[in-house]
């Protein structure tokens, strides 16, 4: 990304693998909803994106060679590629707490390049093995689902609870089926486009709310007997969600931002969740989970498959940005291929 919602395609050498890494080649990328706030927002908070930055951080891809002293690693092995690049010293790592490292870099904030891109040199032990009953493309949720999988760790949600999702975006339609997976109750979906309500309904919501059709606090509220949900995970975290998931949560309830807000600073409702008790939880990308969600994909390919509603060659980069932002042609999540 060279400007503000503008893409090119550009040249470079191909990178050698230093020592202890490995030389990959990308074969799918998922866009993934934090590439959307660098191409609308130009940054997230108060990270601003030097430009030009090239994005992409939910790779699959293929060994081409290793760098010395790499064992286990072969050309042509299938790879998980994981984006995040930790210390493993300060007391966050020490303690397994990863994804609050101190002196986190990621791949696709800057200065480090992301994943829309041919061939990438990273660590051996960013790599995970990506099965082969697992195409190219499936394999990129690997990395939103972790962060969903994170969530439901930080808020487990025991069997016949109830659940409003904000948010009918691959997060969210992640964290329903998670939740489903899981034995949860009643599940609400609140999500504006119709498409995607369709998808939420057949990956588990039990209901479907359009906020443009209606109070959807009230509804909700109304369908519980004014008691409200056990437990609220806003996907969306636009100011409106944040506070309608505080609103649609019950006494000792808890609220779950997944999402990432466009605002630097948000406005919180807090003498509602004083009056309640109740718990708000913020997810920071996602913590040992990667096997886990592995084997969901392997369980149900096809069933998570499913929210790919699009892949596209990367010359395709701005028309997949576009189509993504304006909600076009039933773009859910979208899959860049070489």
């Amino acid at each position: 990304m060279h400007e503000a919602r503008r893409f090119r395609i550009a040249d470079g050498p191909v990178p050698e693998p230093a020592p202890g890494e490995v030389l990959v080649r990308v074969r799918s990328v998922g866009i993934c909803g934090s590439d959307l706030h660098y191409f609308e927002d130009g940054g997230i908070g108060q990270s601003r994106a030097k430009l030009p930055v090239v994005l992409g951080h939910e790779p699959t891809g293929e060994v081409v060679r290793t760098g010395s002293g790499v064992t286990g690693w072969s050309p042509g092995d299938r790879a998980l590629l994981e984006p995040a690049l930790y210390c493993y010293h300060c007391e966050f790592c020490r303690s397994g707490h990863h994804n609050v490292c101190s002196n986190i870099r990621f791949y696709s904030s800057p200065p480090d390049p992301g994943f829309f891109r041919e061939f990438v040199a990273m660590p051996a032990h960013n790599l995970v093995p990506l099965p082969k009953e697992l195409d190219w493309n499936v394999g990129t949720l690997f990395e939103p689902l972790g962060v969903v999988l994170h969530s439901l760790r930080l808020a487990p949600v025991s069997i016949g609870q109830t659940v409003a999702v904000f948010g009918g975006g691959p997060i969210g339609l992640l964290t329903i089926a998670c939740l489903k997976a899981s034995g949860a109750g009643r599940i609400w979906a609140v999500e504006p486009v119709a498409e995607r309500r369709e998808l939420a309904t057949a990956i588990g919501a039990d209901v479907v709310l359009s906020p443009r059709e209606g109070d959807v606090v009230k509804q909700i509220l109304a369908d519980t007997g004014r008691r409200g949900v056990d437990v609220a995970f806003d996907c969306a975290a636009k100011e409106n969600t944040i506070a309608q998931s505080i609103h649609v949560t019950a006494n000792l309830g808890r609220i779950v931002i997944t999402g990432i807000p466009s605002e630097t600073a948000t406005p919180l409702d807090m003498h509602e969740l004083r009056r309640k008790e109740a718990v708000l939880y913020n997810v920071r990308r996602s913590n040992h989970e990667t096997d886990a969600a592995v084997a969901m994909l392997l369980e149900a390919p096809n069933r998570f498959g499913a929210m790919i509603t699009h892949a596209m060659p990367i010359d395709n980069v701005q028309r997949a940005f576009e189509m993504l932002e304006q909600k076009l042609d039933g773009a859910v999540k979208i899959v860049l291929t070489p």
